[in-house]
């Protein structure tokens, strides 16, 4: 009799994980349209009142805040996922006897969300380049470039600290919570849809430990918002790395795995 080995033996062994976890993000859109709409109102609400009440000038610092503080939010959404499938459907047990590492596991949740989030993303970025040259600022490739690599650095580092979370979480309740207090507040401490100018002298100086910040700063500085030589921007994505790796190693270290 045919074992389920040797049954499945031609099949590939690696690098189904990760198209795996895309699918349930692209499953998660196809039976349900809304959930693409819902990531993008909150960063048009703030967008909305910001345009009655900010100079019109403003309007392109203000999209590209809406879109790291929409990356940023993604935190918000692995945090819920991976509590619900430990706590609710045990399904982390399963991940964890298999040979699946947790860093793997990490990706494919993140990536899972980033599907569920890209057509957010994708509408801010069309905004972005409607509206940039109206006010003299226009979307360049270095300028693509430099908002991929700071949309790309607050995706790992917040689905990190969004999974690290989830595994102190002990009940459902916790999760709604606990998830929109810890990124709604870092997005609001982060000088994301106003310059940094603008904040109070201790306000600049707390801004300042968050990663965000740099790299609403470096994105600033690429468009040519907020004036930034070549040494500042090369500064600010050395800090934006720097608080980054410090970041995931907190929160790797903090993140629970087969553990009770």
């Amino acid at each position: 009799m045919a074992t389920v080995d040797d049954r499945f033996r031609d099949l590939p062994k690696n690098g189904r994980a990760l198209p795996a976890f895309g699918l349930v993000g692209w499953r998660w859109i196809s039976r349900n349209p809304a959930v693409t709409i819902t990531p993008v109102l909150i960063p048009f609400i703030f967008l909305y009142f910001l345009s009655l009440i900010s100079p019109p000038s403003l309007l392109p610092l203000e999209i590209v805040g809406a879109m790291l503080f929409t990356m940023q939010n993604i935190g918000s959404w692995v945090l819920g996922d991976s509590a619900t499938w430990r706590i609710e459907c045990s399904l982390q047990d399963m991940f964890v006897a298999s040979p699946l590492s947790r860093v793997r596991y990490l990706f494919g949740v993140a990536f899972s969300n980033l599907i569920a989030m890209l057509p957010a993303l994708a509408v801010l970025f069309g905004l972005l380049v409607w509206v940039g040259p109206m006010h003299g600022y226009h979307v360049t490739w270095f300028v693509v470039v430099t908002l991929a690599g700071a949309l790309f650095t607050l995706w790992i580092l917040f689905s990190a600290i969004g999974i690290a979370i989830s595994s102190r979480v002990r009940t459902q309740r916790e999760i709604w919570p606990v998830g929109n207090l810890t990124f709604t507040l870092l997005g609001m401490l982060s000088p994301l849809y106003y310059p940094i100018t603008a904040l109070p002298p201790l306000w600049q100086a707390a801004a300042h430990f968050l990663p965000t910040t740099y790299a609403a700063l470096l994105v600033q500085g690429a468009l040519g918002i907020t004036p930034a030589s070549p040494a500042t921007m090369l500064l600010y994505a050395g800090l934006l790395a720097t608080c980054a790796i410090v970041g995931l190693v907190i929160s790797l270290r903090l993140y629970r795995w087969g553990e009770l």
